[in-house]
């Protein structure tokens, strides 16, 4: 088990060794000069080759990289020219719990929705409760989250004045009026995985509930929300544990939209801005950020696994 979770750390830093090399070899290509948006509209060839060798863009790019990486792994991002900050602390600090808070929301409320809901058309399959099933999963596929996001503010802010439309409240501080910041844009981000969940927890229910086992478990006189909940689910876990892992980057594509459309100040915003802006040192900051959240989720669902099915543990 041991030497089974070192090679999967291996294997996870080298995927982000490869993730970084191609986020700033990418960026390197990216149309604009950072050194003139920097500087504005007005400024001498002196002031700006003194930038350019301040910044050490006048030297070779693997150079450049090894000492970006550098700076990097102990924290030393640079500074943002827009926002005036250090990027360490704009990212980590002030945007990465902001996106984390909205991603757990929508997750919790995807599974607390969508696993009740996948039961009950499992359970009471081809009946109206099915195809009402179906259709919200349908339904929750079909909205992008940003034309949701808007739909809710007309519908919920404008008309009804229910719920705030823009702002965070940080649910450390204030618990309930995170809570109730957050129930909006938790919503929009959460249906498509919510839609998911309906679907995947059916489908493998439906499966489970044919096994020999559950016949056996209803034989011996279990009741039925134990042989449904316990035996069936426990089934379950590995499949939806494996899609919400997979589909975290899914997750974070939707957040900058709806960080966007709800005026959150988190990563997708933060990068969006940078890139808007040509901050090669923000895009980067993010970009590596986000990709060290996938793929360290990834890893403890492969870790995660022996737990779930003791009959995958090595032997």
């Amino acid at each position: 088990m041991f030497l089974l979770a070192c090679r999967k750390v291996f294997q996870t830093i080298f995927v982000l060794l490869i993730v970084s090399v191609a986020s700033f070899s990418l960026l390197k290509l990216a149309p604009g000069d950072p050194v003139e948006i920097m500087l504005g509209n007005e400024y001498s060839a002196e002031a700006h080759a003194s930038l350019v060798a301040e910044l050490g863009l006048d030297r070779p790019l693997a150079e450049q990289y090894l000492t970006w990486l550098g700076h990097f792994v102990t924290g030393d991002w640079g500074t943002s020219f827009i926002a005036r900050a250090d990027i360490f602390t704009y990212a980590v600090v002030e945007a990465l719990p902001v996106t984390l808070t909205l991603a757990a929301s929508a997750l919790g409320l995807a599974i607390v929705v969508g696993v009740p809901l996948g039961v009950l058309s499992a359970v009471r399959k081809d009946t109206v409760w099915d195809a009402g099933a179906a259709v919200f999963a349908l339904t929750g596929t079909a909205f992008p989250s940003f034309f949701l996001g808007i739909l809710l503010i007309w519908i919920f802010g404008a008309k009804l004045g229910l719920f705030p439309v823009m702002g965070f409240v940080p649910p450390w501080e204030d618990f309930w009026g995170g809570v109730y910041h957050m129930i909006l844009p938790a919503f929009t981000l959460s249906t498509y995985f919510m839609a998911m969940i309906v679907r995947l927890t059916r489908a493998t229910l439906v499966e489970v509930l044919e096994q020999p086992y559950i016949a056996a478990a209803r034989a011996r006189g279990e009741p039925g929300w134990r042989v449904i909940w316990i035996h069936g689910l426990r089934n379950v876990a590995m499949p939806l544990v494996t899609i919400l892992g997979l589909q975290l980057g899914a997750l974070l594509q939707g957040a900058v939209l709806t960080e966007t459309v709800f005026s959150l100040p988190g990563t997708g915003q933060m990068i969006t801005s940078a890139v808007l802006g040509r901050e090669y040192g923000v895009v980067q900051a993010g970009v590596m950020m986000t990709a060290t959240l996938f793929v360290v989720v990834n890893l403890i669902v492969d870790l995660a696994y022996p737990f779930l099915d003791p009959r995958l543990k090595p032997t």
